[in-house]
């Protein structure tokens, strides 16, 4: 499943796929419209004879007119594909020229035009006069014309589609909306009531007494994807812990470690070959399962927008904005455990982002970049009020005020003017009071966030509390967590 999935990404990411397939079916078109012409040709009407009685000169002139014309287009078409890519890799950052390149727009533009171009040839090639046997099919001429019109309105929608695309804003917005997307798929709004990221070191420590065999990964490059689902089963056939040395989006050496099986004798070449297959190493990184790749475009974008050679603070700012919109979709949410159970028994030791890495990965580098710069630092501290409204979890509300700390340590270094250190000292005075004050969440938002807490009952019971006020429903895992709370209350003090 995972080399599928690659391979998948791979043709969608190419220019080649798309445009073949809109050849092919431009070919089948050109082949039945010929076919049909001979049946269809005594029934057009004579009062038509304007639009399908064109001689065989006529014909052959117009059909080359159009293929030769759309091989011009093209060329054009890809001449202003090549110029937005080096100007997006020298503008913003060469990791989201995959971007362009996925982009559907300009693969099926392009295909339009090869298509028409290789539909023209075809019908061309059957035009013959008089002493060949006179030929015109008629009808598959004058549909040359239409798609020769079509071609005209598909090259002015990819100008106006290249102006847009290669705007700032659309850039970051694309990469945002892709990254949330991951997000929503990977971390779903409703969860069960198993671990969360925040007890797994406890557990954890116990296992490194275990003898562990490692696995060694068969190339170099990025994890693209991992099936969690194949080493799940995996584990649970060769009744082994699976663990992972190394995550979605990290980067391997080959014959260096990969994971490692829990036993005592060395695993046989089947259940390496098994394990290494689960996982899909390419030279780059994807979205699609790493979200962090997603922030790590935007971020890279930032950093060249506060590089000394452009200096633009809006594309800064704009970033942030960005990357605020994608923790706040995070904040609230549950990150699930790195363990996974079968069957009430330990599996697979996964290894993921945390809501504390993401964050770092978000802010500690632009913030690196951000010396005496007002706005970027104005910016950034209203995104960690917003991220912190968002969520009551305490190791995540820690880290928020870990960052406010340190964008309070840059201000002091390097802004000089009394007047933009109020500013800042004003904001900084707002953010520590949100964070000090816990956020009122909705009911389904307390409950998750009782994971996460070290009094989880009385969160729980609270969450219980507020949905019964509100009148609303209360979700069926919910209902079987009430009943064990209710059946073990706390002991009266005495």
């Amino acid at each position: 499943m995972n080399k599928f999935r690659q391979l998948w990404s791979n043709l969608r990411s190419s220019f080649w796929f798309v445009p073949s397939l809109i050849v092919l079916f431009s070919i089948a078109l050109a082949v039945a419209l010929i076919e049909a012409d001979s049946v269809v040709r005594d029934l057009l009407p004579a009062q038509w004879s304007r639009l399908f009685g064109a001689g065989a000169e006529g014909a052959r002139g117009m059909m080359s007119t159009i293929a030769g014309s759309m091989m011009t287009v093209v060329g054009v078409t890809f001449s202003m594909i090549l110029v937005v890519l080096a100007l997006a890799s020298s503008q913003y950052t060469s990791r989201i020229l995959r971007n362009f390149m996925r982009s559907g727009v300009t693969q099926i533009v392009l295909g339009i035009f090869a298509g028409i171009f290789t539909y023209c040839l075809l019908v061309l090639r059957t035009i013959r006069s008089g002493d060949e046997g006179a030929f015109v099919p008629d009808l598959a001429v004058f549909f040359g014309f239409v798609l020769a019109l079509g071609g005209v309105g598909a090259l002015m929608f990819f100008i106006h589609h290249i102006a847009s695309s290669i705007q700032a804003a659309s850039i970051i917005a694309s990469v945002a909306q892709e990254t949330i997307a991951a997000i929503d798929r990977l971390l779903p709004e409703r969860r069960g009531e198993g671990p969360t990221e925040d007890d797994d070191d406890q557990t954890l420590r116990p296992l490194t007494e275990r003898n562990w065999c490692t696995v060694p990964a068969k190339e170099s490059g990025y994890i693209q994807s991992v099936n969690d689902a194949a080493i799940l089963r995996l584990a649970r056939d060769r009744k082994h812990i699976v663990w992972m040395e190394h995550g979605i989006g990290d980067f391997v050496v080959q014959n260096t470690t990969l994971a490692a099986f829990s036993m005592e004798d060395p695993p046989d070449e089947d259940m390496i070959a098994a394990l290494q297959a689960t996982f899909s190493i390419s030279s780059h990184r994807l979205v699609e399962q790493d979200a962090a790749f997603g922030i790590r475009q935007i971020v890279d974008v930032a950093l060249r927008a506060l590089s000394p050679g452009i200096n633009d603070t809006t594309t800064a700012v704009m970033c942030v904005d960005y990357l605020t919109a994608i923790l706040a979709r995070i904040a609230p949410r549950q990150i699930p455990s790195s363990r996974r159970y079968e069957e009430g028994e330990l599996r697979v030791i996964a290894k993921g982002p945390s809501f504390e890495s993401l964050l770092a990965e978000s802010f500690d580098q632009i913030r690196g970049s951000a010396n005496s710069n007002v706005a970027v630092m104005l910016r950034m501290l209203s995104a960690l009020q917003t991220v912190a409204s968002l969520t009551a979890i305490p190791g995540r509300r820690r880290a928020l005020r870990d960052q406010v700390q340190w964008i309070a340590e840059l201000a002091e270094r390097t802004i000089e003017s009394a007047h933009d250190r109020v500013r800042i000292d004003t904001r900084l005075a707002r953010v520590r009071e949100a964070l000090e004050t816990e956020p009122t969440l909705c009911p389904r938002e307390l409950w998750s966030s009782a994971q996460s807490t070290s009094d989880t009952r009385r969160v729980k019971q609270q969450a219980l509390g507020r949905w019964e006020n509100e009148g609303g429903e209360i979700p069926q895992h919910a209902k079987t967590n009430a009943a064990d709370l209710s059946t073990h209350e706390e002991p009266a003090k005495t």
